[in-house]
Formats: C-alpha cells, structure tokens, sequence
C-alpha cells in the first residue's frame, strides 16, 4: 500500500511552479532594453508597466540566467535617476537664490518704508516716566517680598530708556 503525506503531495507542485516560472520567463529582447536609461521617461504608463512586470517575472528565476541587458535595466528601473531621483534643472539653484535675495530685499523696504512713516516713541519710553512709575510702585507696595517695595532692593525697577529728548 502506498502512504501519500502532505510533504509528499508539496514537493510535486514547487517543481511544477519553479518549472513553469522558467517557461514563462523567458528572455526580454535586447531592443525592448536598448536605451532605456533615455526612454523610460518618455515612455506612457502603461508601456512602463508592462516592462516592470516582465522583468519583475525574469528576476523570479536564477539571478545567473538574466542577460545583463536585463540587470542594467532592472537596476536603472528601482535605482535610477527618474523621478523624484532626477536632477534638479539647470539653474534651479540660482532662481531660488533669486527669490530669496527678492524676498529679504522686499521685507527690508517694507520695514524702512513703516520706520520712515511712523511717530517717534511713545510718551512712556523716557527716564523720567519710568521713575514716576517705580515711586508708584514703591507707593502701593508692589511686590513686597524681592521686587521694587522690599527692604534693600537695589535694582533700577522700571526705568529702562534714557532722559526725555529737549524739544
């Protein structure tokens, strides 16, 4: 009587695959390879595809039965510069230096052009005031523990612009 186990039933079926993988993957021809470093960008979708897949299936077989046609195209294909891999164009380099020289130079008329335009400092940013508003300060007791209204405080508090300008 013959004994079937599962390993016996598996082992036919991985020859027949690994047989047929060899039989359908057969060889791409050299002029569908020729170049494509020069073509793969211009070629449609679809045609891309089509070619991945087929060398996709050829790599399937032993790496030894590939034609090195078939190696420099399935590298250029995973590893080559198409893509986000490209080159930068030519001159991409300067135009954003441009820009941002444009940029900066914009941002500093801008700020001239409000500094020209605006009043002179406010009524509060001069010695004076600031010394009005530490006496009040030390007036209501602010910050009795270590700030203006404690014993010994030896800081300038408030005051932290020069004189009042003579008009």
């Amino acid at each position: 009587m013959l004994r079937t186990t599962a390993a016996s039933l598996r082992k036919p079926s991985i020859v027949r695959s690994v047989a047929a993988q060899r039989r359908s993957a057969h060889a791409i021809s050299n002029p569908t390879l020729a170049n494509i470093e020069k073509r793969w960008e211009a070629m449609p979708p679809t045609e891309q595809a089509e070619l991945w897949m087929a060398l996709r299936d050829r790599m399937k077989v032993n790496w030894a039965e590939l034609t090195v046609q078939e190696k420099k195209a399935a590298y250029y294909i995973a590893f080559g510069a198409h893509g986000p891999r490209a080159a930068p164009p030519p001159g991409e380099g300067w135009k954003v230096a441009g820009y941002t020289f444009l940029g900066i130079g914009a941002s500093l008329a801008l700020f001239t052009a409000i500094r020209f335009f605006a009043k002179g400092s406010p009524s509060t940013m001069n010695k004076e005031y600031q010394e009005a508003t530490n006496e009040y300060l030390k007036a209501q007791n602010s910050e009795p523990i270590s700030g203006i209204s404690s014993e010994g405080y030896s800081g300038k508090g408030m005051v932290q612009s020069a004189p009042k300008k003579k008009e």
